[in-house]
């Protein structure tokens, strides 16, 4: 078969990214049925569709020939059962802001280790728009199996624990892959605000992020740059936060500025308990496209790191403002307060809910501890009153 100039070109520029890179459609079917008889895989598919014979499944895995096929045949009635046993269900606004046709950098807030980025796919699907290639961390994806699912599941890598020269060859070549999904493929992109989950409720941007999306810079404006990736705040919030106790050790340790060191199956164990913990209810908001606010920040100042600075507070001050307050965070800063400024916003059931939970997760005779907890919860609120007062 001849291949073209064009075509050759695009096959290298592809195969520099064959580190991070998720599957090609033409190797989905081959790496699934690799993978078919694995008894993680069965499992999956036996607790989506507990009603299927085994000629069904063999129907439903044959049928799959790229990625969507996979993401919207499997996976998108896997998250279904997920909020169905789980949550009180998942609500969105925003998306009319999208165009069907285009893609968008999405940087998102990050609570959950899999559900964040699932559930915008999910909603993204239902709303016909484009879905996105999402950032995985290397940690979470150590076994084959896990690597295979997550690249059949459009992930591709962020590689972490680095030396400093690793870490900025790895960077700009994840800030260039980036790059191509949305200028090249028209694939939108979705990529926390940080490296790792907000663990106790301040969701703030860190700028090295934003500063290893700009590597791949082609113009003489970073701004510009920006302009062209269309980048979208995006802001999910859960009411009850399924690893809440999970991540108490870690704050913990940040409180009395001890070294944390995660246990060998931690980020295994957060991953399941986001699965199947208790949410109640989940609600995922679709910010606005930043345009004239980068035009704003360019002409403000053309000191770069003064203009990531900026940019980072233009991302946070949406997220933040976007983000739905539910009863147990109002619950939580009135207890933490001592106040019943926010009485009005939650039930006497739904508070007693609440201590019941705050009971079942900390020593409560450990005020530290209790206090952590209740600002896990509070802090969106003390975050959106600020914003508010600025």
């Amino acid at each position: 078969m001849e291949v073209s100039l064009f075509q050759l070109r695009k096959y290298q520029t592809m195969s520099k990214f064959d580190s991070i890179r998720f599957y090609h459609d033409e190797e989905v079917p081959g790496i699934l049925q690799n993978i078919a008889q694995h008894p993680m895989v069965k499992s999956l598919i036996e607790y989506t569709f507990p009603e299927y014979s085994d000629e069904q499944v063999a129907q439903l895995i044959n049928s799959i020939q790229s990625i969507r096929d996979f993401q919207s045949k499997i996976i998108y009635y896997t998250l279904q059962r997920v909020l169905k046993n789980s949550s009180e269900g998942l609500t969105s606004s925003g998306f009319e802001k999208l165009d069907d046709n285009t893609s968008y950098l999405f940087i998102s807030n990050h609570r959950d280790i899999l559900l964040d980025t699932s559930f915008l796919n999910v909603l993204l699907l239902e709303h016909g728009k484009i879905m996105t290639g999402s950032a995985v961390g290397d940690n979470l994806v150590q076994k084959q199996l896990f690597m295979d699912l997550a690249k059949l599941n459009r992930n591709f890598i962020v590689k972490r624990g680095l030396s400093p020269r690793e870490l900025l060859d790895s960077s700009k070549l994840l800030s260039e892959y980036m790059c191509y999904l949305l200028k090249e493929e028209n694939r939108s992109v979705w990529i926390a605000q940080r490296e790792g989950r907000t663990k106790d409720g301040n969701d703030a941007t860190h700028q090295g992020v934003l500063k290893m999306i700009g590597m791949a810079c082609d113009e003489a404006s970073i701004m510009d740059y920006f302009k062209k990736l269309r980048i979208v705040p995006v802001t999910i919030s859960y009411e009850y936060d399924p690893t809440d106790k999970l991540k108490m050790p870690q704050l913990m340790a940040k409180l009395s500025d001890e070294l944390y060191i995660k246990d060998k199956n931690e980020d295994f164990l957060n991953l399941m308990r986001g699965v199947v913990g208790q949410k109640k209810h989940i609600h995922l908001h679709i910010g606005d496209v930043l345009d004239t606010e980068l035009d704003e920040i360019k002409n403000e100042t053309s000191n770069v790191n003064k203009q990531i600075q900026l940019l980072a507070k233009v991302i946070d001050a949406q997220i933040v403002g976007n983000y739905k307050l539910w009863p147990t965070n109002y619950i939580a800063y009135d207890l933490l307060n001592n106040t019943d400024r926010f009485k009005t916003e939650y039930s006497d059931k739904e508070k007693q809910l609440f201590l019941r939970r705050l009971e079942l997760k900390v020593d409560k005779n450990n005020d530290t501890v209790v206090e952590t907890f209740l600002e896990m919860y509070a802090n969106p609120v003390v975050n959106k009153l600020n914003l508010q007062n600025v």
